[in-house]
């Protein structure tokens, strides 16, 4: 079965200060991605690893995610990032069918509530019930914030994932949303809490700051240094294009 989920982030920020927020954090998150321990038991640490294709065309991305060792593995994310509070419908322009297969989740960042998969990806320990930005005098994020908040902004995630094997593609489908929520919301979080980082910055002085960034990581990783490469968001990027889940 295909799962359809379209998860909604509101964030506290303008179109244009969401992307400065993404290129920061993905310069200084380092993502790491793990299987369930029952998925060993069915592939070699080979057969987990995955590779990504990713577009952007910001304020739109795509992200597809394939897994050699389960060739009828897939799973898309597509993202349009929108100058609203969350509440547009069918912003990917979906068909009756796969509307009446998707679920929607609003995902709120000042929410306290956590669970397993927020913890594995690395959970966030700014309260922003509480965090105010010196730089910006925003926050605290309090009740209703997304309905009273200006400037706002909503990224609207919509992700598919179909894992057709018997037995465990159902369970394998399930974890991976899972994860994928919870990679939203911790990455969003920091979005804002680390807004006195980044506030101020342009895309030309992220785009320098990357490129030293990725200079370094290579030297520590002994590997030839890239010119450019592609920019994509914090919850899908993937060194080289490929890693390993196990």
């Amino acid at each position: 079965m295909v799962l359809i989920k379209e998860f909604r982030i509101v964030m506290p920020l303008s179109l244009e200060e969401y992307e400065i927020a993404q290129m920061y954090v993905v310069m200084k998150m380092q993502q790491q991605s793990k299987a369930p321990t029952w998925l060993t038991k069915f592939a070699s640490p080979n057969a987990l690893v995955v590779r990504e294709e990713a577009w952007n065309a910001y304020p739109k991305c795509r992200s597809v995610i394939k897994c050699p060792g389960f060739s009828k593995f897939i799973m898309t994310v597509d993202t349009i990032h929108k100058a609203d509070n969350g509440y547009s419908e069918n912003v990917h322009g979906l068909s009756k069918q796969q509307l009446a297969a998707r679920q929607v989740e609003i995902i709120d960042i000042a929410s306290a509530a956590s669970d397993y998969w927020c913890y594995i990806v690395g959970r966030s320990t700014v309260d922003l019930s509480k965090f105010k930005s010196a730089r910006t005098d925003r926050g605290p994020l309090l009740k209703g914030w997304k309905d009273q908040c200006s400037p706002v902004m909503t990224a609207y995630k919509l992700v598919t994932i179909d894992v057709p094997y018997w037995g465990f593609g159902g369970k394998l489908e399930q974890a991976l949303m899972a994860g994928e929520r919870a990679l939203f919301l911790e990455s969003h979080r920091n979005y804002f809490a680390w807004i006195d980082e980044w506030f101020g910055l342009t895309t030309e002085m992220m785009r320098e700051l990357e490129r030293e960034s990725d200079y370094s990581l290579n030297m520590k990783l002994g590997q030839p240094c890239a010119a450019e490469r592609s920019w994509i968001t914090p919850e899908e990027s993937l060194i080289g294009g490929e890693k390993s889940i196990a």
